[in-house]
C-alpha cells in the first residue's frame, strides 16, 4: 500500500525566455489561494531557474533543474553540477530522461550516476524510466522498466528520498497514451521492482506518470493505483492547464 506524498512536476525542457516567469508567478499565486495536498514543482530552463527560485520564495512551488552532471565540478564545459542546482535554491533534478538517454546516449549506469549526485547534493532526483514502443509491441514493457530500475536506483535511494517518473517513451509529446491498465500495470510492477532495491523506502517513494499528461486525461490517471503525480512536459508551460492537472490530483 503507497503512502507516497503527491507531486505534480512540470517539464519546461528547451521552453522558456524572461517573460515566461509570469506563468511560474502565476501558479504560484493560485497554489497559495488554494491549498494542494502534495508538492508542485517546475523544472524551466537553466537560464530562468535562478529567477524563478527568487518568484517562488515562500510560496508553494519549488524549482528543479532539467539535468546535472554526476561530478560536483570539474573542466565540462557547459554542464551543471547537482551542487550548483543545490546552491542556486533548486529541490529537484530530473535524471535518466528519454531525450537525454536517445539524443545524448546516456545509459542506466550515467543516470544512476547522476541520481547519486543528486542525493549527495541534497536534492530529489526524478528519475526517468521507461520503455520504446518497439520493446512494448513485443511484450518487453516490465523486462525493461526491470532492467532499468535495477541499473539506475543508487544505494543511497535506502536511506534517501527519490522520485521515480514512468514514461513511455512513445507517448512523449506524440499525444498518444498508454491505458489505464496499461500505466496500472506498469506502476505496481515499479513498486514491486524499487521494494527489492529499497525496501520499505519504496512505499513512500512518488511514482509519477508522464507522457502526454494534459487536462482532458489528467484526472483518471491520477486515480489509477499506484500513480502518485505526474511529470508535465507542454502542458505546463502555461499556468492555467497546469493547475488544471494539480486540481485533478
Amino acid at each position: 500500500m503507497t503512502s507516497a506524498r503527491k507531486l505534480i512536476a512540470g517539464n519546461w525542457k528547451m521552453n522558456g525566455l524572461r517573460a515566461d516567469l509570469a506563468e511560474i508567478s502565476t501558479l504560484a499565486e493560485s497554489l497559495e489561494a488554494e491549498a494542494f495536498d502534495g508538492d508542485v514543482a517546475v523544472c524551466p530552463p537553466a537560464t530562468l531557474a535562478a529567477l524563478a527560485v527568487d518568484l517562488v520564495a515562500g510560496k508553494p512551488v519549488k524549482i528543479g533543474g532539467q539535468d546535472c552532471h554526476a561530478e560536483a565540478a570539474g573542466a565540462f564545459t557547459g554542464d551543471i553540477s547537482a551542487e550548483k542546482w543545490t546552491d542556486l535554491g533548486a529541490e529537484y533534478v530530473i535524471v535518466g530522461h528519454s531525450e537525454r538517454r536517445e539524443y545524448y546516449r546516456e545509459d542506466n549506469a550515467i543516470v544512476k550516476a547522476k541520481a547519486a549526485a543528486a542525493i549527495r547534493a541534497g536534492l530529489t532526483p526524478i528519475i526517468c524510466i521507461g520503455e520504446s514502443l518497439a520493446e512494448r509491441e513485443a511484450g518487453k514493457t516490465l523486462d525493461v522498466l526491470g532492467e532499468q530500475i535495477a541499473g539506475c536506483i543508487p544505494s543511497e535511494a535506502k536511506n534517501t528520498a527519490i522520485v521515480v517518473a514512468y514514461e513511455p517513451l512513445w507517448a512523449i509529446g506524440t499525444g498518444h497514451t498508454p491505458t489505464l491498465e496499461q500505466i496500472g500495470e506498469a506502476h505496481a510492477f515499479m513498486r514491486k521492482a524499487l521494494t527489492n532495491e529499497i525496501g520499505a523506502m519504496a512505499a513512500t517513494t512518488p511514482l509519477l506518470y508522464g507522457g502526454s499528461v494534459k487536462p482532458a486525461n489528467a484526472k483518471d490517471i491520477l486515480a489509477t493505483n499506484d500513480v502518485d503525480g505526474a511529470l508535465v512536459g507542454g502542458a505546463s508551460l502555461k499556468a492555467s492547464d497546469f493547475l488544471q492537472i494539480i486540481r485533478a490530483a
